[in-house]
């Protein structure tokens, strides 16, 4: 399996290469140069798989450089019972993304029983492992610098946290997490953790994270990778759960399944779209935003129109408070026929602070093709979603959760099992359960007084270079 980069100008690579490159050098973002299919008899066969030997079946259709016992080894250390083992009482924690049956088809995959309580976790533990495979192998080490709207900082720095070839630095928007984010990423000790809070919005610090990413001589220099969604390693990580969530949520493979997808970066239905395309039989992907409506916009009208940062919203559900979405270029690719001189075009308008327009183009009836259908949510909408999942299923979901099941329920076909992804344990946006319900909502034990313990954080401007000097004087 080679990779290729959306943008056309750099050479195909294999997948140890592309894990720790991150971004390709042309500014690109990698793909595999066909997506694997997945045979009927193959889907019989997964349907009965634990979550470890599942992750080995669809990780090998896209890893051809780590041996498959050594990557069998690695997803087994990765998904353990006991480090998933935070899901709700009366589920197994061995199956690690147990299905929530809310009233017949329609139901939650919980993916936020990992050492964070979030999503990111599901791709985040395997990445860190990869990474200390294949820097151990190599005899290297790797300085990750990556951009957080809350949940996927400090999912990569539990998942690094420690690891002796590795340094991370994060970006995060200063003051806009959670008190319960902040408290997680800001209180690890480790040496080999740095917290950067950028005083700006997401978009900000990851605009940073690119422009440094593009730096070919400093990302040399000074061994930069990337943990972003941008990296390719955590999508294919996320595309196992597509499939697990299917069988749990079919009677065979013969049926097709929805699913409903919050989303601010595109990376968590990005994989939900690479799982189709590899013949998982997905009837539609419904994709969720909040007030930040960039992608519901493009997928309504066909008008990709990110907004800067000045424009973006602070909302309750803060982890989707993006206007500019990066792994939409993936499937901007596929739209594209895989053109890459079309999404140079497109992109260099992006990049340039403009959009895209495919309305009277044959890139509009090519878009429905692909079976998305979106929605947003407001404040008002998810507080609501928070209560009615409460009251008529006993079920308390985070915001970001609830501005999922909102669309789900609104895009529901009766015929068709409806299965939203879960994406964060209600604690980590506490004072929205409290406004929604009047109540706190549970913690895990160890996580007592999380937000008490001292915090260590570098707040800063958004300022490219000034990163760079501080990443300079630490890598």
């Amino acid at each position: 399996m080679k990779y290729l980069s959306t943008r056309g100008g750099a050479p195909a690579r294999e997948f140890c290469d592309i894990l720790l490159g991150g971004l390709a050098p042309d500014g690109g973002l990698y793909l595999p140069e066909a997506y694997p299919r997945v045979s009927r008899v193959e889907l019989d066969a997964w349907r009965a798989l634990p979550y470890a030997e599942l992750a080995l079946a669809v990780l090998s259709k896209f890893i051809g450089d780590i041996p498959r016992e050594e990557l069998r080894t690695i997803v087994a250390r990765t998904y353990t019972a006991q480090a998933y083992r935070h899901c709700r009482p009366g589920r197994d924690a061995a199956e690690i993304t147990p299905l929530t049956t809310l009233e017949p088809g329609l139901h939650l995959l919980e993916l936020s029983n990992g050492p964070t309580l979030a999503f990111k976790d599901m791709a985040m533990q395997l990445l860190g492992n990869l990474f200390e495979h294949v820097l151990e192998q190599r005899g290297e080490t790797l300085n990750i610098l990556g951009a957080t709207s809350g949940d996927t900082g400090s999912s990569a720095e539990y998942a690094m946290r420690g690891k002796q070839r590795l340094k991370v630095f994060m970006l995060s928007p200063h003051g806009l997490m959670s008190e319960f984010q902040r408290a997680q990423m800001y209180s690890l000790p480790d040496a080999n953790i740095f917290n950067i809070a950028v005083r700006g919005m997401f978009d900000d610090c990851q605009d940073i994270v690119k422009a440094v990413a593009g730096d070919a001589a400093f990302k040399a220099r000074h061994r930069i990778g990337a943990v972003n969604s941008i990296n390719w390693a955590r999508v294919a990580a996320q595309v196992v759960y597509y499939f697990k969530g299917y069988f749990a949520a079919s009677r065979d493979n013969g049926e097709e399944v929805a699913f409903a997808v919050p989303s601010g970066n595109f990376g968590n239905i990005c994989a939900g779209h690479i799982a189709r395309m590899m013949g998982l039989p997905v009837a539609r992907l419904v994709l969720a935003t909040n007030e930040n409506d960039v992608l519901d916009e493009f997928f309504r009208s066909g008008v990709y129109r990110p907004r800067g940062a000045a424009e973006t919203r602070v909302t309750s559900s803060p982890s989707m408070d993006i206007s500019k979405a990066s792994n939409f270029e993936r499937f901007a690719f596929d739209l594209a026929g895989r053109d890459a001189a079309t999404v140079r075009r497109w992109w260099s308008q992006v990049d340039a602070g403009g959009g895209f327009d495919l309305r009277g183009t044959p890139y509009l009836a090519r878009l429905a093709e692909y079976r998305f259908v979106s929605g947003s949510s407001s404040h008002a909408d998810r507080l609501a979603t928070i209560r009615a999942a409460w009251r008529d299923y006993g079920v308390l979901i985070d915001p970001h959760t609830a501005d999922g099941l909102k669309v789900a329920l609104a895009e529901r076909e009766s015929s068709v099992p409806m299965v939203v992804l879960e994406t964060a344990q209600p604690v980590k946006f506490a004072a929205t359960i409290r406004e929604a319900l009047g109540r706190e909502p549970p913690r895990p034990a160890e996580l007592e007084g999380l937000e008490a313990l001292p915090q260590r954080v570098e707040v800063m401007e958004a300022d490219a270079a000034a990163v760079k000097a501080y990443v300079a004087a630490r890598a």
